[in-house]
């Protein structure tokens, strides 16, 4: 059962009959989680829609693949949200090959000054970062993915996602001291 009361097993074989009323249902109950996984992926609102539009899509199209033995409904809306934000992300900017990191130095965070600053203040510094950088920190410190899940989603090599991280935090940090 969702939180609304609904029966989530007929809600999507109702889905994959094609009943509108029952993706209009599905739609409403999962938008505040998907938009909240969009939102990081995305430089702002606008960019969030767009994946969730296109996520949408996808869903109701491939929803029955969903497999309620393999794991949630929650758990396969989020992997399509990801993989959508991710395109969106790699459709903005090619990711440098060239760079490699095999061990980073982790520059400090000053934790008072995060602190003082709430979620949606250090989302919108995590927004400013390049697409890249941007999506690889998201991956690796919010959704928990390693550097070698990273570099297979992003086709990037380990050493590629590790850079993005250490810029993103070498950046993160900058902003930081600027507040």
């Amino acid at each position: 059962m969702t939180e609304a009361g609904c029966d989530i097993e007929l809600l999507v074989r109702d889905c994959i009959a094609n009943k509108r009323k029952a993706q209009e249902t599905l739609y409403r109950e999962l938008y505040a989680f998907a938009m909240q996984i969009a939102l990081r992926y995305s430089r702002d609102e606008f960019d969030a829609a767009d994946i969730l539009s296109n996520a949408f899509v996808k869903i109701f199209k491939y929803i029955h693949h969903f497999d309620p033995q393999k794991g949630s409904l929650h758990g396969w809306v989020k992997k399509i949200i990801v993989n959508e934000g991710l395109d969106q992300v790699k459709s903005r900017q090619r990711f440098s090959e060239n760079v490699e990191l095999e061990t980073v130095e982790e520059p400090l965070i000053d934790n008072r000054a995060l602190q003082k600053m709430g979620a949606d203040e250090l989302m919108e510094l995590i927004r400013k970062l390049p697409p890249a950088t941007h999506a690889v920190f998201v991956l690796y410190a919010v959704d928990g993915y390693t550097h070698r899940e990273i570099a297979e989603q992003l086709q990037i090599s380990e050493g590629t996602s590790k850079w993005h991280l250490s810029e993103a935090r070498k950046k993160l940090q900058q902003a930081l001291l600027k507040t």
